[in-house]
């Protein structure tokens, strides 16, 4: 194990300073962004409201665990926004999803006039941040990777990757900002999109299949994507949500490093014919998925784990309310949402038997 301490990066904003960055939430995402952005010299400062990991933080640092090496990483942390007088250039919105706009009015008193949100919940969660602090300082960040914290103040990376930015009116992230940009790149690669709502919504659609089905399931992706019925469901909930996007006048981008859509999505033939090449090929790739990503871990399941309100009503929820708005069917998201609050109310028990009462109850399917 190692303590880490770097100098500053002498990349500087425009006024001759790095910018101040405050990352809200300490679990897996929001854990593994600090720890990067701090030892990249980075002015950032955590904020949890745990005192738990705020105490375990302050006084250890962030403790991560890669590829068998464990190694901490000092960085100043607050228990709530900090008190100090600090204005920060970007606010870093990394909770869960039922807790994005409470942080966002909380960090909205610290946040710069010129300053930026980014949004880094899974789901469509700018535009509720953009009912609090206005849109044009919003931008969104989808997150091509995955973490999670197995007890609190200690992180491990458990899928790579990079972001995918992007604004609600698909306009360049600001120029004033490429600092923080290119230090997001201290994670993984970044990429920038003037068709964010399409990247959201590929990407809802993943979390709507993976992170439910990994929370029904109770397990990590590599062991509940070999069962054929698992995989079924997948390709049922992502047919699902790419029909409410369309009627949504949403173009669907494939988000880098995951699964495109407009592909996967089942046909009508599909759904009615066993065994063709093509669903072969759809089973085939959830297969890689399920080996590449085999370490992931549903940070739903954590969140019900801790005692959290699950966020299921951002992802498959957030399908369904917009489904019945169009008159379209989606029992398969309908039903994994009721699954997952009986989970979380402990009137069922996570594991492959639940998730073949959701494949039961929604069918028939095909193979």
């Amino acid at each position: 194990m190692d303590d880490r301490s770097h100098a500053r990066d002498d990349r500087a904003n425009p006024e001759g300073r790095l910018p101040r960055i405050l990352v809200m939430g300490c679990g897996g995402i929001g854990g593994i962004t600090t720890a990067c952005l701090a030892e990249a010299g980075q002015d950032v400062t955590a904020s949890t409201t745990n005192e738990t990991i705020f105490r375990r933080v302050q006084d250890q640092g962030i403790e991560i665990a890669d590829a068998g090496v464990t190694r901490r990483v000092k960085t100043k942390v607050a228990l709530g926004i900090p008190d100090d007088g600090t204005c920060f250039d970007v606010v870093v919105l990394a909770t869960q999803p039922p807790q994005v706009e409470e942080a966002a009015r909380s960090a909205a008193s610290v946040l710069a006039d010129d300053g930026i949100m980014l949004v880094l919940q899974n789901g469509l969660c700018e535009e509720r941040v953009a009912t609090i602090v206005g849109e044009h300082r919003v931008v969104g960040g989808v997150v091509g990777w995955g973490a999670t914290m197995p007890e609190p103040g200690v992180y491990e990376r458990t899928a790579p990757g990079g972001f995918t930015l992007g604004t609600l009116s698909g306009a360049p992230v600001p120029e004033r900002h490429e600092v923080f940009v290119r230090a997001l790149e201290a994670i993984g690669p970044v990429e920038t999109t003037s068709n964010l709502r399409g990247k959201r919504w590929s990407k809802l659609a993943i979390n709507s299949a993976i992170s439910t089905l990994g929370t029904l399931g109770g397990d990590r992706l590599g062991a509940l994507m070999p069962h054929r019925f698992v995989r079924r469901l997948a390709l049922e909930i992502f047919t699902e949500v790419s029909a409410v996007a369309k009627r949504e006048s949403v173009r669907l981008e494939k988000v880098s490093g995951t699964i495109d859509l407009a592909w996967i999505s089942l046909t009508e033939e599909e759904r009615l014919v066993a065994g063709s090449p093509s669903l072969v090929a759809k089973h085939g790739l959830l297969l890689a998925v399920g080996l590449r990503f085999r370490r992931m871990r549903s940070s739903m399941l954590s969140a019900i784990e801790r005692g959290r309100t699950p966020a299921v009503d951002f992802l498959n929820g957030e399908v369904v309310t917009r489904a019945e708005r169009h008159g379209i069917a989606v029992p398969v998201n309908a039903k994994a949402r009721e699954l997952v609050w009986a989970l979380s109310e402990k009137k069922r028990t996570s594991g492959l038997p639940l998730l073949r009462e959701l494949f039961e109850a929604t069918g028939p399917h095909g193979a």
